[in-house]
């Protein structure tokens, strides 16, 4: 059973106990485990697998949230992904605008999060978001189940489901490949946190950099965006910055709604897409 658990678990990875007990490895024999130091309990029924290596202390090895991301989606099948800042920070876009918390590590999921995610002893922390509040499709699932056919060892991203809004990209010396937002559909999970928790001139600077998305990616997640204000917030942005793939949007076929929304109090209200926006954004507003 130990040999076993070792394909099944890889070193460095997590496991919780209803992963372990579906795998045939009762509350007993993970204390055996736990005792002689194979397994090793990092929050309450979630265990990491380490190596024993003589004269090396692996429990003194912070544990990543890379790890986890990982762990949740490659060996539990949680159907969540990096997404939002995050996403856009990994695809190299961070430096066009300072996070106000840049320990942040955010995740969408078809389903929620378990609970044991916001007790792990790691120095990020993890905020969750709905993926069906924001989006129609319901993609997730069915990326993380073919997880197990990415090309091992290939640095690059690609994307990994019909309408182009998810790739991944390889951690760990090219083993391991982890489910994120493509820019297109990150930018728009960013939206959806403006005003409250991202600011008008955090979203100017990441859309000013955002040079090279796909037109015809970015109308597709557009249709499928359940968010009137983040769809108005984002043409507003694109027609400002006139990227050359603004022109190429097929705005027609993108329902912005009806109706006014102020989205900043005493800001100026945008005649063509019906928001509020900042009066001076160019002033960082």
């Amino acid at each position: 059973m130990l040999n076993r658990l070792h394909r099944l678990l890889p070193e460095g990875m997590l496991a919780d106990a209803a992963w372990l007990t579906a795998a045939g490895y009762s509350s007993s024999l993970r204390s055996r485990y736990v005792a002689s130091g194979w397994l090793q309990p990092v929050a309450r029924g979630v265990f990491q697998r380490l190596q024993h290596r003589p004269g090396f202390d692996e429990s003194a090895i912070p544990l990543s949230w890379q790890k986890v991301v990982i762990s949740l989606q490659s060996l539990m099948e949680y159907p969540v992904v990096v997404g939002g800042r995050t996403a856009l920070e990994i695809s190299g876009f961070g430096h066009y605008a300072s996070s106000s918390s840049p320990r942040e590590i955010h995740l969408y999921g078809d389903e929620a999060a378990p609970g044991w995610l916001h007790k792990l002893p790691i120095e990020n922390t993890f905020v969750f978001h709905n993926a069906r509040k924001l989006f129609r499709t319901e993609a997730i699932m069915e990326v993380i189940k073919h997880l197990r056919f990415l090309a091992a060892g290939d640095d690059s991203r690609r994307t990994v489901n019909s309408h182009g809004s998810l790739t991944w990209t390889s951690f760990g010396n090219g083993e391991w490949p982890m489910i994120l937002s493509t820019p297109e559909r990150a930018i728009l999970e960013l939206l959806d946190e403006v005003p409250q928790k991202e600011t008008f001139h955090q979203a100017d600077m990441l859309m000013d950099g955002l040079v090279n998305l796909s037109p015809k990616r970015m109308t597709l997640l557009l249709q499928e965006c359940r968010s009137v204000k983040v769809k108005r917030l984002f043409l507003w942005f694109a027609e400002r910055h006139r990227h050359a793939w603004f022109e190429r949007l097929d705005s027609k076929k993108i329902d912005l709604g009806s109706g006014k929304r102020m989205l900043v109090r005493g800001g100026r209200l945008d005649s063509k897409y019906l928001i509020t926006v900042p009066e001076n954004l160019d002033a960082g507003g």
